[in-house]
């Protein structure tokens, strides 16, 4: 907040914490109590609390966002349909933001919270749910559903591989998804359970072929340099991601690191970040010795291959 040079903040979600705060001050009250909210110099005001029903929030208003709709058919409306995730990867942030636990909206009101933004003139929506697929029932219903709606719309997702089934894959195609972010990170399994993953690179396979299978795209991440990371895994990531025929591929060298997270307490045990630091400015995991080499290797690697990215 010093750094913004912000009178006020909320920690966490705001649909709930910011009309009581209008109110209040509308209201000349105390803002004491009021969940999540921070004053500058002065601290937390009240303990920050989860929505419990995501069901009980406002749909966004579409009309506001038709307002900036340029026309252009790239433009990308996000949606969510589910807040939390139980997975507790290594480096992940989302547990600290949206809780361990799984929230899920009820099907029925995303798809007209999709069917207003679709009338105001949007045609692809992007679900930044950190994974779509898990509860897999609970994708699978809404997918269904949004096949009975029968809106004209497209739309991509992220996937955590092998947590699916092809009657799932079959509905994401019918349903109308053309694109799936498969953020599999690393092809060596070592690698993977450092990284606290739940599947294998076996399991990236399986996940990637069913999807090529149905017609639709596969973008893919890794992340290299992390804790544990040799020349031989990241020789064995880039033959890996390779083997895959991706449509897409993103690399980073180098891992954020978040506060609260299982890759923070590494780097500080490495030496690499104070326990104190509060990590606001980027600080990045990296193997030291392998930074020149990863570079230069990547570089030369996606030299002739121009579905890459860096």
């Amino acid at each position: 907040m010093n750094y913004l040079e912000a009178d006020m903040g909320i920690q966490g979600e705001g649909e709930m914490a910011f009309p009581i705060l209008l109110d209040r001050i509308k209201q000349g009250a105390d803002l004491t109590g009021t969940p999540g909210l921070y004053l500058r110099g002065l601290g937390l005001q009240g303990k920050r609390e989860f929505v419990k029903n995501l069901d009980t929030l406002s749909l966004p208003d579409a009309h506001i966002s038709s307002l900036s709709y340029p026309g252009d058919q790239e433009r990308w409306m996000p949606v969510q349909t589910r807040r939390g995730c139980p997975m507790n990867c290594s480096y992940c942030s989302t547990a600290t933001i949206e809780g361990y636990s799984i929230r899920k909206r009820r099907p029925e009101l995303v798809i007209e919270e999709i069917a207003r933004h679709a009338d105001a003139g949007f045609q692809r929506f992007y679900f930044v749910d950190n994974t779509f697929n898990i509860p897999l029932p609970y994708a699978k219903e809404f997918c269904r559903k949004l096949i009975e709606r029968g809106l004209k719309i497209s739309w991509r997702c992220i996937f955590y591989p092998g947590k699916f089934d092809k009657e799932f894959i079959h509905l994401l195609a019918r349903a109308g998804c053309m694109e799936v972010s498969l953020g599999f990170e690393s092809g060596c399994e070592r690698i993977l359970r450092t990284m606290n993953k739940k599947y294998t690179p076996d399991a990236v396979r399986q996940t990637s072929e069913i999807l090529k299978d149905f017609g639709i795209k596969r973008m893919g991440f890794l992340l290299l340099g992390g804790p544990g990371e040799t020349r031989e895994s990241v020789e064995q990531s880039l033959a890996f991601a390779d083997s895959l025929n991706l449509d897409l591929l993103k690399i980073t060298i180098g891992i954020r690191i978040y506060p609260h997270t299982a890759l923070a307490k590494t780097a500080v045990d490495d030496g690499l970040i104070l326990p104190e630091e509060n990590l606001l400015f980027p600080r990045f995991y990296i193997v030291s010795k392998l930074k020149d080499w990863m570079h230069e290797t990547v570089r030369v690697w996606m030299a002739d291959r121009p579905h890459l990215m860096s």
